[in-house]
């Protein structure tokens, strides 16, 4: 039967080590600055200090999880988290000699510079001899993870062990003890298994998981059908997690904050030119100013989207089905031009204004819009998951150079996605780089 070998006994180990590690940066960086500045004395006063500070320390680093299976996988956060802990620790060591009025035995200088050496030495040695330690004694991972292969989805898994239940005989009966020790024995030092099974299996399997005392996990693969991030029982009914908006509630508020503001502000600074623009518009053919279209926003819902109207009145397809071309004869003169300096989009402003668009978001589109002979949806049903947001003035796909018309289902595809890559990283540093990245294509050879 294959075994694999026990990591428990090697990560408590390193766990240990990790602490001792901790605590000998911690006496060695205080009683270092300490002597510097002091001699003999001042090291000793600095350490009365370090033996203050190690059991708040600790406190603090054992609840943040300082020592954990993740501070193994990845040292950098495992550091981070520890300096940290520290920083608490050391805040809160300082208030209670404060209020215990004996902070003149400890000067700031042994505090700050103690401290900021401990912090080094911490660093140091989780990042060099200690993640080295790891690598020793748990090897490529700190974990055992073991997939079982009993006729289901193929699963590739680099650092896996893979096990065929035919060939071992692993049958998930529940009426039959014999085949459940045998599984028991293919499962031993496993901390996480991983089954792939015909449906009809799937349950046994799971059962057998529970009892295993092992992280267990079954294939389905109306996980990924789905693209389920998650599951729940309700009453009986097993429910997946589908869905969930991009965006918590602080990030809609900061977010909503920037749109207004910048939208005000270029209206007011605006204002003149879209005056003169407006006039020349009406001056040119004596039809209407603005252009309006319906177009798809936040929630799949339909709104208005108003532009200056760049080309000649009722020659403009409502449905976007027509798309513009280069030198399209409907375009009137000041119409090439706005067109070509992107200035027919400045009345979305007056959207974003009224809540329908945002000024960084996936550009909305028109419903009759074709990518080759396609309908956008038609090219790829992830096309609906971009609406998630409200549209955008700009967007990421747009910096990018994604413009024009999409002769191609390829053009829709690179714009796609680029706006799933906006709504899975959203940040508001990226919202202000896109507005100030989008000055340099503002002037672009497909505005047309």
């Amino acid at each position: 039967m294959p075994l694999m070998p026990s990591l428990q006994r090697h990560r408590v180990q390193c766990y240990l080590a990790l602490m001792l590690a901790d605590i000998t940066a911690l006496f060695c960086g205080f009683g270092l600055v300490g002597y510097v500045q002091g001699g003999l004395a001042g090291g000793q006063n600095a350490l009365l200090f370090a033996q203050l500070l190690l059991p708040v320390y600790l406190t603090v680093a054992l609840y943040d999880d300082v020592y954990s299976l993740d501070s193994l996988r990845r040292a950098n956060r495992g550091a981070v988290r520890a300096v940290l802990s520290l920083t608490i620790a050391v805040a809160v060591v300082f208030f209670i000699i404060f209020y215990a009025a004996i902070e003149q035995k400890f000067s700031r200088y042994i505090v700050t510079a103690g401290g900021a050496t401990t912090v080094a030495l911490l660093v140091a040695l989780r990042l060099t001899v200690l993640q080295a330690l790891v690598s020793w004694r748990c090897g490529a991972s700190v974990v055992n993870e073991l997939v079982i292969d009993d006729g289901g989805p193929a699963l590739s898994l680099p650092g896996s062990y893979h096990v065929s239940a035919s060939a071992f005989g692993l049958v998930p009966s529940l009426t039959d003890p014999n085949a459940m020790d045998r599984i028991g024995m293919v499962l031993r030092n496993a901390d996480r298994v991983i089954v792939s099974s015909p449906p009809e299996r799937r349950a046994d399997w799971a059962m057998v998981l529970r009892g295993a005392n092992v992280a267990g996990e079954v294939i389905d693969d109306a996980v990924s059908a789905m693209m389920a991030t998650g599951a729940r029982i309700a009453e009986g009914h097993g429910l997946l997690l589908v869905s969930e908006g991009p965006l918590g509630m602080r990030a809609r508020l900061v977010k909503r904050l920037l749109d207004i503001t910048v939208a005000g502000l270029a209206l007011i600074a605006l204002a003149p030119l879209l005056l003169v623009v407006a006039a020349m518009i009406k001056l040119e053919d004596g039809g209407p100013v603005f252009f309006r279209q319906r177009r798809v926003g936040r929630s799949n819902r339909y709104f208005a989207m108003y532009k200056f109207r760049s080309m000649r009145e009722n020659k403009a397809g409502r449905n976007g089905s027509v798309l513009t071309a280069k030198n399209d004869s409907r375009i009137t003169r000041i119409g090439k031009f706005i067109r070509a300096t992107s200035i027919d989009e400045l009345p979305q402003l007056l959207n974003v204004l009224s809540g329908d668009m945002s000024i960084v978001g996936p550009r909305p589109h028109a419903t009759g819009a074709l990518a080759g002979d396609k309908l956008y949806w038609e090219v790829d049903a992830r096309y609906w998951q971009r609406h998630a947001l409200r549209p955008g003035l700009t967007g990421l796909a747009q910096v990018r150079g994604y413009r024009g018309t999409t002769d191609h289902e390829e053009d829709l595809a690179l714009r796609l996605q680029a706006d799933l890559e906006y709504l899975s990283g959203w940040s508001l540093w990226r919202d202000i780089w896109i507005m100030l990245a989008t000055v340099k294509v503002l002037v672009h050879s497909n505005a047309y």
